[in-house]
């Protein structure tokens, strides 16, 4: 009793919480100080009370007061920037009946610390440390361990102090940085709630119990903690709030009275401020009947037994989630394998490891994978997938003659007779074309290569063998040797690739059972010929019969002047339907019409192809001459045009050059589907050869020169 009159709270009697507390709460900080150490804290929640309030709201006294000793920072402006973990430990006296009262932090293990000072020089250190020394708030914990008998078993946390304008180094957004601070404590299930609101404030607008109620909606973790109640105006009192009729929370709250500046610069001792605080209460009739629920003492009580009890709620889940990590972390441990010294040892354990590198390296490529996936594709299905879905459908949806317009192909046909027209179609400019559109098959070829390489890559990089993890530097040298090789494998398939265009370039087989061949070509394309024909004269005949209410006289102007006759190289005019019909037979060759070469003929090509007139007998050219020789010494008057540095064909072509560029298009499109069709199969087949199969195969040598040796 006289240690309750003195304000310093009493060791509580055995049968009360206690030795539940002392027991449970002590095991909780030395699971604190364990996960701190091995940096595990986020993976298990462990029990303890965040302190929450505004700037200035008197959180650091009421902690002191807690302790009955100081040593936390003070000044004006905000003081906690860094959050402090402080484990309050109950210590026996000695049998002198002296007290060793001292603190120790976790970064100074061993380091005991009697004059409370240096702790706070210390806190002010670290916190200068961390977060710079001109109010800058970092997330870094310091933990501190308050050892003494005047205490009972307590762990809280003294977050930053919420502030509302940022100050010094301060960032702009300084209160929602705060704000995110307290939350990421506040929110976890297992964390009570002391929220520290002053009594000269509207609690309605109180901080701490507005996040507070974010975090804990129900209220069956808070603590309301009313401060600074002797400072309030006259004629108002706290009843209300302390009973919570304002804004009721289920764990209550309790008033506490803390030393004013005044009372810190006069250095007027904790103890003092305890007793002038009960006196308080005691004198006021309005707290006269809430004296035995208010102080710091009793809120020492207080949070020591629903900490403890809090504890005893949580500690069945708690208890079941470390035995899950323990049951994980041995099997973990167990996967590591015994530790070899000797040197033959370490050698088949690495051998061991690259062996089952490779099989799993081969077993995903081939889908024999034992983890294999139901919800994506994987492994040597994707590369599949690739050859097929994306390299075949791509080549397929190609069209062989694009890029290729027929004034492209009236060009090549002009260009390759020469000086003099042809007799024949000819085969120079289907030689060139189909080069043409076969060398754009390189490109998507070695592009799919680079796919495979791809994804050869992400199955090495998914081949974690469980042995691997004990050793990370082999598992990054892995990783390169696999990736070396991959890519050393990649060049021979890009060259064979290569190759293979350049063979299909290299040699156009047009006696291909497969190909269409110059005979069947022309055949078909006097097919299209005569359709297009037919489809035009009735386009004629539907036009003539519109301009029949027109003179006689026009008509036959506009059809002469629209379609001229043709003449054979003799002057005489020849009847458009007798035409067609001898062009088509003579069209149609006679005989074996299957032939693969392109030694076949056009004969059209000798009559009105060329346009030019047949040579007169030897008279007639004389009598034509024999005026220009007389005029040997007259100037000449004609003068002519220069060509163009750029010359293009005409776009009004004859017939038989139409024939041509529908004949080159047909002999284009089968060619160029038998010359897809070997693309498609022999790709897949060189990347799978020289890249995936040979990296089966050789995986392991590689690893047992770059690796084992």
């Amino acid at each position: 009793m006289a240690e309750e009159q003195n304000g310093v709270p009493s060791s509580p009697p055995p049968s009360s919480a206690a030795p539940l507390g002392s027991s449970v709460i002590s095991l909780v900080n030395r699971l604190q100080d364990i996960f701190a150490r091995v940096g595990s804290q986020n993976t298990i929640e462990l029990p303890q009370v965040a302190v929450v309030g505004s700037q200035s709201s008197g959180k650091s006294s009421v902690l002191e007061a807690l302790v009955g000793r100081d040593f936390l920072p003070r000044g004006n402006d905000i003081c906690t920037r860094r959050p402090l973990v402080l484990q309050l430990v109950q210590t026996k006296r000695n049998p002198d009946g002296t007290e060793e009262e001292f603190g120790e932090f976790l970064h100074l293990p061993g380091r005991r610390f009697h004059d409370f000072s240096q702790i706070r020089r210390e806190i002010q250190a670290e916190t200068d440390k961390e977060a710079g020394d001109n109010k800058g708030v970092s997330d870094k914990q310091i933990r501190l361990k308050i050892f003494s008998p005047n205490v009972l078993d307590i762990t809280l946390v003294d977050l930053p102090g919420i502030t509302k304008v940022p100050v010094g180094d301060q960032p702009s957004d300084i209160e929602a940085r705060i704000r995110t601070m307290i939350m990421s404590y506040i929110k976890i299930p297992s964390c009570l709630i002391l929220a520290v609101t002053p009594a000269n404030s509207d609690l309605a607008n109180s901080d701490a119990l507005q996040m507070a109620g974010i975090a804990d909606p129900d209220g069956n973790r808070t603590i309301g903690v009313i401060t600074k109640l002797d400072i309030m105006d006259r004629g108002t009192d706290a009843r209300n709030l302390l009973l919570g009729k304002v804004v009721p929370l289920r764990l209550g709250y309790v008033g506490v009275v803390n030393r004013c500046q005044e009372d810190i610069l006069l250095n007027r001792s904790i103890k003092d401020a305890l007793v002038a605080e009960e006196k308080f209460f005691r004198s006021r009739p309005v707290y006269s009947g809430l004296a035995d629920s208010c102080g710091i003492p009793q809120l020492a009580k207080k949070l020591n037994q629903i900490l403890a009890q809090h504890i005893k709620t949580v500690l069945p889940g708690l208890r079941a989630r470390i035995s899950t990590s323990l049951v994980a972390l041995a099997k973990e441990h167990a996967s590591y394998g015994d530790l070899t010294e000797s040197k033959a040892g370490q050698g088949a354990v690495l051998l061991n490891i690259l062996s089952k590198y490779c099989d799993a390296f081969s077993s995903m490529v081939e889908g024999k994978n034992e983890e294999m996936s139901t919800s994506e594709l994987s492994g040597g299905a994707r590369i599949h997938y690739i050859f097929q879905s994306i390299f075949v459908n791509s080549l397929e949806e190609v069209d062989p003659c694009e890029d290729l317009s027929d004034d492209d192909i009236r060009t090549a046909i002009y260009n390759a007779t020469g000086p003099k027209s042809a007799l024949f179609v000819p085969e120079v400019p289907f030689e060139v074309l189909i080069k043409r559109q076969i060398s754009r098959l390189l490109d998507p070829s070695l592009q799919c290569a680079r796919f495979i390489y791809d994804e050869l890559i992400k199955i090495s990089h998914r081949c974690m063998v469980t042995e691997l993890q004990r050793f990370p530097f082999l598992r990054k040298r892995v990783d390169e040797v696999i990736g070396n090789f991959l890519r050393e494998g990649l060049d021979p398939s890009e060259t064979m690739i290569a190759h293979l265009i350049e063979m299909e370039m290299d040699y156009i087989n047009t006696s291909h059972p497969n190909f269409v061949g110059g005979s069947k070509a022309l055949e078909l394309a006097a097919q299209q010929m005569k359709n297009s024909r037919v489809s035009l004269s009735v386009t004629r005949v539907k036009d003539a019969l519109d301009s029949d209410k027109g003179p006689a006289s026009d008509r036959n102007g506009k059809s002469r002047g629209m379609l001229p006759l043709p003449r054979q190289p003799n002057g005489v005019v020849i009847d458009q339907g007798n035409r067609v019909q001898t062009d088509v037979e003579k069209v149609i060759p006679s005989g074996n019409t299957s032939g693969g070469g392109l030694g076949w003929r056009l004969p059209f090509v000798f009559g009105d192809g060329d346009n030019r007139p047949a040579v007169k007998d030897n008279t007639a050219s004389k009598e034509h001459i024999e005026p220009i020789h007389g005029m040997e010494q007259s100037f000449s008057i004609i003068h002519l045009r220069e060509p163009p540095p750029v010359l293009r064909p005409s776009e009004s072509s004859s017939e038989s050059v139409a024939m041509e560029i529908t004949v080159t298009k047909l002999l284009l499109t089968s060619y160029y589907d038998i010359v897809r069709k070997n693309v498609e199969d022999l790709v897949p087949k060189a990347i799978m050869h020289f890249l995936v199969n040979n990296t089966k195969r050789e995986l392991h040598n590689v690893f047992i020169q770059k690796l084992y040796r």
